[in-house]
């Protein structure tokens, strides 16, 4: 990695958040680097020339693509740019560029060779929706989008269940209630969230609850937009064993309880995936010649 030498002549790569809905919430910076950068690199040009026309800017320099399919083709290129004296900046559909959006490649390319990386701040969806959800916004992680398969999903949730930061996550809208569905089951079904979908646009609109709320909420109606999912973190309780969850559905079950409603219960409480504890309620079951009372087992 190389150092930037402030004596050298060079240009800068620039990035510059824009607009997560609004276009009025776009900075007076921003209108300046897009009407006086040598080179704009767009997620999409059209919605780069959109918001410029709402902005009432007409772009100086070369417009070029730079999305997830030429990033690694086009960076060497924006980086020699930059080298030789260009100002580049780097603009993607909605926030800040590498935020789940390309970027890390150019950035990495101008730090590795040396050359100087500035950025125009501006909206955030992540910081939008996590000040808006009224959950605890100290300590708080971005996961992205969640796996889309299920078993994946699961395991990712699984291990994230004992963490107690505030959890932020992107989603789909036709994924949005398989989802909170799967967070339910991993984190307990009353452990508080919110949706906050179309942020800074005009059917805004968040919905607060625990997840199996807002789990049944998704399910019932259709889900539009773009969406942040925001969740409580672990109360910081000392996780238990699966030994020690099994006993308390067993103790639960011979007072009585149907198995599934005991396994949902202790699940809940403790963050763990419900569909684990059945299992292993079930093979405890099935391999103890004293297991759980067989008249309670559904």
């Amino acid at each position: 990695m190389a150092p930037v030498d402030p004596e050298r002549t060079t240009g800068r790569l620039v990035l510059a958040g824009t607009p997560i809905g609004n276009a009025q919430d776009a900075s007076r910076r921003l209108v300046d680097l897009l009407a006086t950068a040598d080179v704009v690199a767009a997620e999409d040009t059209r919605r780069l020339h959109r918001l410029a026309a709402a902005l009432e800017v007409a772009p100086r320099g070369r417009v070029l693509s730079y999305h997830e399919h030429n990033e690694s083709a086009r960076t060497p290129e924006l980086v020699e740019a930059v080298r030789g004296g260009a100002t580049v900046a780097l603009v993607t559909d909605a926030g800040m560029p590498s935020v789940s959006d390309p970027g890390y490649r150019l950035v990495r390319g101008c730090v590795e060779a040396g050359l100087p990386v500035s950025v125009v701040p501006g909206p955030s969806a992540v910081l939008t929706a996590l000040a808006v959800s009224g959950l605890p916004s100290d300590r708080f992680a971005f996961e992205g989008f969640a796996p889309r398969k299920p078993g994946e999903r699961a395991r990712v949730f699984a291990a994230l269940a004992h963490d107690e930061r505030t959890l932020l996550f992107f989603e789909s809208p036709h994924r949005t209630a398989a989802t909170l569905s799967a967070m339910a089951d991993a984190f307990g079904a009353d452990r508080p969230a919110a949706v906050c979908r179309e942020l800074t646009k005009t059917y805004e609109e968040v919905v607060r609850g625990s997840l199996a709320e807002l789990a049944a909420w998704a399910h019932e109606g259709e889900v539009r937009g773009e969406v942040c999912l925001v969740v409580q973190g672990s109360s910081g309780r000392t996780a238990r064993s699966r030994a020690e969850l099994v006993a308390e559905v067993g103790e639960l079950v011979a007072a009585g309880r149907r198995m599934k409603d005991a396994v949902r219960e202790v699940a809940a409480r403790d963050g763990v995936p419900s569909r684990e504890l059945y299992d292993a309620v079930t093979v405890q079951r099935k391999g103890s010649p004293d297991g759980l009372p067989a008249g309670h087992a559904e």
